[in-house]
């Protein structure tokens, strides 16, 4: 008996980190299909004219389909549960994405990016119940950390393959490329992923009950999913102009052509991966000397928050140290990004944390396609970035303040810390 529950364990060991390789895959994709219009903008454009508000409103579709399908996502997961759920949204986003390659206009691109933005939108959700699903309190940190390195995997890989696929066979073969990806993955997906038994019949009595009893209006009317959301709409207002402009601003402001975007733009995302693992091992360090969960999370989503300035000295220096603010930057906010959302594992039951990661997402979507329609305006009519990168180096830290005013404690919810969060 000992032997067999030594062979379990060790099955479920391999299994649990198979699970997150495999999300991390899907991460990755998803960040290589939304970087395929930015790095490809300037190809797009000999065949369709896009201005500087056009390209924020290609941004915003995705963006508002993305925040939508974040929080309603993640609600449709936590009926449907994770293996089903995950196929039909990566199905979804894979088949819009070669969508884009039969624009003829720029209407057809919006659409393409709307429903691209739709399909995303239950990505991390989906990421975060595998985490949940299989992975100890103790290193969740780390997994979230794993999967959301996915972003800069995806994002490396852009640059250079597709301005390799520009090269050799145009902008068009960029969509259908990354679009094929996407269904070899739904495949692998199918054929390998199946959800942890041990999570689904262990669940104690009180997470069931617990659940049962959190409707969607008692989440949303939480204070401490409220500052989540909050801190994500200010971070993510931040992220996703540096994820979405970077390349822009390499071609506009720093006189980029297509072969020193492939050669240089990947730099940054490099080191938003190694930040992502970083400030998910860093958490997960602490636990493990003995500090709370609460502590844990909060020192190394502080110290995240506290470098992001550095992107305000971009526009003074020479471009070579603009790539490496541009990487300090991206370093710690995806340090940042993969704490915060680790945190609705940390305190809700299973059959929530699809709902909550939801919510939160729905926030930072929303604080992109806002601000990102503020960038388009701004440059639109006489600001220059120098503006922008001020603006989006204070978002942090106002998000910061706000899990530290507003979010309470993070620890595991229980019957009592809810009727202490309603109160």
């Amino acid at each position: 008996m000992t032997t067999r529950n030594t062979a379990d364990r060790r099955m479920g060991l391999e299994m649990r980190w198979y699970a997150v390789a495999l999300v991390t895959v899907a991460i990755a994709i998803s960040y290589f299909d939304r970087q395929t219009l930015p790095v490809a903008i300037s190809a797009i454009q000999h065949n369709i004219p896009i201005s500087n508000e056009q390209f924020s409103y290609l941004q915003t579709a995705f963006l508002l389909s993305y925040a939508a399908l974040y929080a309603l996502g993640g609600r449709l997961l936590d009926r449907l549960g994770t293996r089903r759920g995950f196929l039909i949204i990566m199905l979804w986003w894979s088949i819009a994405c070669a969508l884009h390659g039969f624009a003829s206009g720029f209407m057809v691109l919006l659409g393409a990016r709307f429903l691209l933005g739709m399909g995303e939108g239950g990505a991390f959700p989906a990421a975060v119940r595998v985490v949940a699903e299989w992975i100890p309190a103790h290193e969740r940190s780390t997994a979230v950390g794993i999967i959301n390195a996915g972003t800069a995997l995806g994002s490396v890989l852009a640059p250079p393959l597709i301005g390799i696929v520009l090269i050799h066979s145009g902008w068009r073969m960029v969509f259908f490329a990354a679009g094929g990806l996407g269904l070899v993955w739904v495949a692998w997906w199918m054929m390998s992923y199946r959800s942890n038994p041990m999570t689904l019949s262990e669940n104690t009595l009180d997470a069931r009950l617990l659940a049962w009893e959190l409707s969607f209006r008692e989440i949303i009317g939480m204070r401490r999913v409220q500052a989540l959301v909050f801190a994500k709409f200010m971070s993510d207002s931040a992220w996703y102009f540096l994820l979405f402009w970077l390349p822009k601003y390499l071609y506009d402001a720093r006189g980029f052509d297509i072969k020193h975007v492939s050669y240089y733009a990947w730099i940054p995302y490099a080191a938003s991966g190694v930040g992502s693992f970083l400030g998910g091992w860093f958490s997960s360090r602490l636990l493990r000397q003995g500090h709370t969960l609460d502590v844990a999370r909060k020192v190394a989503l502080g110290l995240s928050a506290i470098f992001m300035p550095v992107v305000m000295f971009v526009p003074l220096v020479p471009v070579e140290f603009a790539i490496l603010l541009f990487s300090v930057a991206f370093f710690f906010q995806q340090s940042w990004s993969g704490l915060i959302m680790t945190v609705p594992a940390d305190v809700f039951p299973l059959s929530a944390v699809g709902t909550v990661s939801g919510l939160v997402g729905f926030g930072g979507a929303i604080g992109g396609a806002i601000f990102g329609v503020v960038a388009g305006y701004l440059l639109g009519h006489g600001f220059g970035y120098g503006t922008l990168f001020v603006l989006v180096g204070t978002f942090h830290l106002i998000g910061f303040l706000a899990i530290l005013l507003f979010a309470g404690k993070i620890q595991p919810l229980t019957p009592q810390t809810l009727k202490r969060s309603n109160a």
